[in-house]
């Protein structure tokens, strides 16, 4: 099968390294253009393209794909890459834009998504993130056929992954990363031989997945323990869970949720490694912090440094 790849992130460059160590031709991959990035915000190639381009791959990155958007050119361009490329299908991952009706019907087997959720559970942009933050025991890699909604298209393949107690964003991506790369796999030579079934997505369930935004980061102490020890897994990487002290942004990679009472934000206990800080309902251990330029902490580390935090203190 002739196979275009769709896709941006790690998340995308894990599925395309399956599918080409698969076997599968790929003549074309379309990917965000470069952005800048790092101190120096020198323009970066996505991982896709990073990898497409060390295994000679074409590789076009249009601005939009919508023949009457703000880049039409872009869009004229990369049409004509996919017809020229006489596709079986096209296989999508967080590829970062939406795909207008005519990439829809190009591919003659249509275009498949690697949704990392179960659907209809978590559709949208953010499915990994949510999850975590909404404390669902289970998520897992939904193979979709593409339709003009946002992920409402009919499922091919399903597989369910645990979600760890201790399990933080960047965790959970890497497993279904390579959950995802194997069931497209699965899903491609399944559909080559006409042995793939579409199953509408169930009417109920349905939760929305929203973009992170970094105004989220903030801690709200007065939010339940476990809400927010939820949140600061969801939130690694990005953005970081933050709180403020002494005029810093503090970010937390780590904590537990522990007996105490007080004031939500109040430090309960800031000694011999212990770093306790009162929530809503309960408390926290903070375990792993990180101040502005350093690096990641234990709280013993971070206790010792400056500016000094004890017990009394509101955060």
């Amino acid at each position: 099968m002739r196979i275009a790849f769709a896709g941006t992130p790690e998340f995308a460059r894990v599925a395309l390294k399956l599918l080409l160590d698969a076997g599968f031709d790929v003549p074309l991959v379309l990917t965000q253009p470069d952005r800048p990035a790092g101190r120096g915000l020198k323009l970066q190639a996505s991982a896709v393209k990073a990898l497409a381009v060390e295994r000679g791959l074409a590789v076009v990155q249009p601005r939009s794909l919508r023949l009457d958007g703000k880049y039409p050119e872009d869009a004229r361009a990369a049409r004509d890459a996919l017809a020229a490329a006489q596709l079986d299908a096209m296989v999508v991952a967080a590829y970062g834009l939406i795909l207008p009706p005519w990439v829809l019907q190009l591919p003659a087997r249509g275009c498949l998504n690697i949704h990392a959720s179960l659907l209809p559970r978590w559709r949208g942009a953010a499915p990994i993130h949510r999850a975590i933050e909404a404390g669902d025991a289970e998520t897992g890699i939904t193979i979709m056929q593409m339709d003009e909604g946002l992920d409402t298209g009919d499922m091919l393949l399903t597989e369910r992954e645990a979600i760890r107690s201790d399990d933080s964003t960047a965790t959970l991506h890497d497993r279904l990363a390579t959950l995802g790369g194997r069931l497209i796999v699965e899903a491609l030579e399944a559909a080559a031989c006409g042995g793939l079934v579409r199953l509408p997505q169930p009417a109920e369930g349905v939760t929305y997945a929203h973009k992170i935004e970094k105004v989220e980061a903030s801690i709200d102490w007065s939010r339940q323990a476990a809400e927010i020890e939820r949140r600061v897994r969801a939130f690694d990487p990005f953005p970081g869970a933050s709180f403020q002290h002494a005029g810093e942004t503090v970010k937390l990679w780590r904590a537990t949720v522990a007996p105490g009472q007080a004031a939500p934000g109040t430090v309960l206990i800031a000694a011999e490694g212990l770093l306790r800080v009162a929530c809503g309902d309960a408390a926290l251990d903070l375990q792993q912090l990180q101040r502005p330029g350093g690096r990641r902490i234990g709280a013993r580390d971070f206790l010792a440094g400056r500016p000094i935090l004890c017990a009394g203190t509101t955060l």
